[in-house]
This record gives C-alpha cells, structure tokens and sequence, in this order.
C-alpha cells in the first residue's frame, strides 16, 4: 500500500516541467528551483510514510513562492514615510548609481595617489568635499552612524567617563540603546539631570579628573513637551572648552540645510553645531543627506586624526562603492538645483497639487479608489513628529488587511498603511515612474 502510494509521487523532472514553477526559475535560479523540488519530495515521502496525504505540487509553489518573497527586492513605498528604515531608508540618487557602477565594475585609484605614483588614502578625495560642504575642518567615513560612535568613543573615552543627559540617553531601531553602545565601547556612563531637565549645572556638577567626554545625542523618533528644560547648546559648549572637556554630538538624521523650506519644522544642522563648539557631529549618511548608509564624522582635524589612528577603523571602514556613492551625493548637494536630484529632496520639494493630478492619473487607470488629503513623515528617525501636507490613494474596503496583503504579494510589492480600516496609498514616497506599477497592483488586488 505504501509502495502505491509512493509511486503517486511525480519525478523531479516533471516538476520542474510544469510552467507555474519555471516561472521562477527566472528570480530564484534553476538550481535552487531544483532543489526545493527535491526537498518537497522528500517531505512527501515522510508524510506518505505516515499515513498522510501529500500534493507535492501545491508544496513546492508555497515554497517557491516563500523563498521569492524572502529575496531582496524592489517595493513601492506607498506608507507616505520618505526614509523608511525596514524599507532600505534613502533612495539614492541616479548620479550615485552611475557612481557606484563605474567605480566597481573596474579598478580605480580608491588607495593610490596617481602623481606619487604611491599609495595614497582612500578617504582623502570625500573627506575634503564633506567637509566644504558641512562646514568642518575634517570628515571621517565609516559603515554607519553607530559605528561612527563607537569608533569616537573607543578612541576618547575606553576607561574614562562620558557625561550624557538622562533625556538623551535612547533606544535606536533593532534594540539598540546608547548605554550598550558606551559599554561595549569601554567607556563608563554618568548620567546627568532628570528625564525631563537637564542643566549645564548638573554637567559641572559631575565633571571628574576621570570624564573624557560630554556626550549629546539626537532623540531619533520622540520628542520631550511639556514641562521640560534642555541643555543649552552655546553654554554647554563655553563650559566644556573652560573644563578642558571635548564636547562630542550624535546629530543622527544629519540635516545639511534649514528644512523649514520644505514645510517642516527647523532641525538643528551640522554646520551650526560645528559653529557652536562641538568638536565631534557623527550623522548617517543614509537620512537627511539622501545618500548610502554610512556614517560620517565631522570635526577639528586634531580630533578626526586620533580616531584615523585608531586601529578599528580597518574594522569600520567603507568600501570603494559607497565612497563613490556619498562624494556622487555631496556633489548633487552643492547647489540647490542639483540637490532636488536626490529622490528624498524631490519627495520632499513635490507640492500637493502634483501628487493629487498624479493620484487621480492612478485611480482612473486601477479604476478603483478615492483621492483623500494624508499626511506624510521624513521617518528613519528624523525630525519627529513632523508630517507634511500629501495626497492618498484611499480603498474602501471590508478586508483591509486582505487588501494590504494582496498589494504585498503584487508583481512589484506595494507596502500601504491603514487607517480607519482605510488602505492609504501615500503618493509623497512613491516615485512619479512607480505610478503605472502602483495602478496595476490596486486593479489586480481588487
């Protein structure tokens, strides 16, 4: 009975005959097809030995469907969030592709200096151009902000104290929080003030023969209302240079410019840190900045050599893609007509009356949905709370989750947000050349 039972069973070649589970042999490769063919035969067996009945068709296109799902690929970001973290945050710039293909597909001078004929540093060309254009004396690049800090901390502060404020002592995305980030670095934590006051008082107060650093980080995705007192930028600053303490900042999101020309609120930028006395801002090169996910460090050259002499800075360092990537980046950000060239700057700088013709473009060619007024976010942590005027594809449904669940598993996935049982599909993070892709994935999900 079994041995019948198992002769039910279809070969691997006949499997791999059918055309639902070709198709994916574009996206996932022939041999990997092959082998989850193998593996849902072998399950078969299992479960046809104990008794079970099995379709080993309909177990491999779950399969295969799950693992092409799992693979990096390209979204529509329709949840109105411009830096969306879980999403690849910043889309970058055409000039930085361009940038990153022509430096990678070959060799390049990343570590030789052409006149010497030498080898040369590869941090020397970008470095020079961040710091024009933030206003430093230096620029240092690392894989990230975090590492940015690690990196600083390692250098100033292993066995000595680092002064931060209790209302700044956070949790960035993934679980991680700034005291971790000081204890792995070495560093001995003194928290000052209370979680809604701090003074440069309660600084001096703990200043010791043992404090290397005072220490100012970004509140990345909350803010303090209310009855609150926060350190003063320019006082802390005089205090720290009095004392003989390096004043360091986590600036996280990295403004370059007064956002408030987008309809936003004013965040404080690099250069008016630098110009304040901050001898240290790290900031992500992926938020406000619109280009890869780095982090950059920005200060006096005295600073930014000690941390060049640190030994983890091999660990930390960026490959010759992303420096092209971020130079590409900082030169679109030279000029105010060459920056809207960043997508994230074109999201922001797009008006209301463009994202509605575009959204009533959408709507006529899924033939569902209604165009409603919504309001977008920067995200990846940057000015929090702030939104912005936008325009939303709205779909009255009674099955808002299957709907939302369907637009996921579209040809080119579509991540909405819902609200009030409504599926929004904010028009301010979708790209103009992802409308027609938009349209579709709404018809086809209804």
């Amino acid at each position: 009975m079994e041995q019948n039972a198992m002769r039910g069973l279809p070969a691997v070649h006949r499997l791999l005959s059918e055309p639902a589970i070709v198709a994916y042999e574009d996206s996932l490769g022939r041999e990997a097809v092959k082998a989850l063919a193998r593996e849902a035969l072998e399950r078969g067996r299992a479960a046809l030995s104990a008794g079970h009945a099995f379709d080993a068709e309909r177990r491999l296109l779950a399969d295969l469907e799950a693992a092409a799902t799992a693979q990096l690929q390209p979204v529509i970001n329709a949840t109105g969030i411009l830096v969306h973290t879980n999403l690849g945050r910043a889309p970058l710039a055409r000039a930085a592709l361009d940038a990153a293909e022509r430096i990678g597909a070959g060799y390049s001078n990343l570590e030789y200096d052409l006149h010497d004929g030498r080898r040369g540093s590869r941090y020397e060309r970008v470095s020079a151009r961040l710091a024009r254009l933030f206003g430093a004396e230096d620029a240092l690049v690392v894989n990230n902000c975090a590492a940015a800090m690690l990196l600083l901390l390692d250098t100033f502060a292993r066995g000595r104290e680092c002064i931060v404020a209790r209302s700044e002592l956070v949790e960035i995305g993934g679980g991680f929080r700034i005291p971790d980030v000081l204890e792995r670095s070495g560093a001995r934590l003194v928290e000052i003030g209370t979680t809604n006051k701090a003074r440069v008082a309660d600084v001096e107060r703990a200043l010791s023969p043992q404090t290397a650093l005072i220490l100012r980080t970004h509140r990345s995705n909350f803010s303090l209302e209310g009855f609150v007192e926060e350190l003063d930028a320019r006082e802390l600053a005089a205090f720290a240079r009095r004392s003989g303490v390096m004043l360091v900042e986590d600036l996280g999101s990295g403004a370059l410019l007064d956002m408030t020309a987008f309809s936003l609120p004013r965040e404080r930028t690099v250069r008016e840190a630098l110009e304040e006395g901050v001898a240290v801002v790290a900031v992500s090169g992926d938020k406000l900045f619109g280009g890869p996910q780095c982090g950059m460090l920005l200060g006096s050259t005295l600073a930014l050599g000690r941390m060049r002499g640190n030994p983890l800075l091999r660990a930390l360092r960026v490959d010759k893609t992303t420096l092209a990537m971020l130079d590409a980046t900082a030169r679109l950000h030279e000029s105010d007509a060459t920056r809207l060239e960043i997508p994230l700057y074109a999201m922001l700088a797009a008006s209301v009356d463009d994202l509605q013709r575009r959204g009533e473009a959408a709507i006529a060619r899924a033939g569902h949905g209604r165009l409603v007024a919504a309001r977008a976010a920067v995200g990846g942590g940057a000015l929090p709370g702030a939104t912005l005027a936008s325009a939303a594809i709205a779909i009255d449904t009674p099955d808002a989750d299957g709907v939302a669940r369907r637009l996921r598993n579209a040809r080119t996935p579509v991540i909405a947000r819902i609200e009030e049982a409504l599926v929004l599909l904010d028009l301010r993070s979708v790209p103009p050349a992802a409308d027609a892709a938009l349209a579709d994935a709404i018809a086809a999900a209804l």
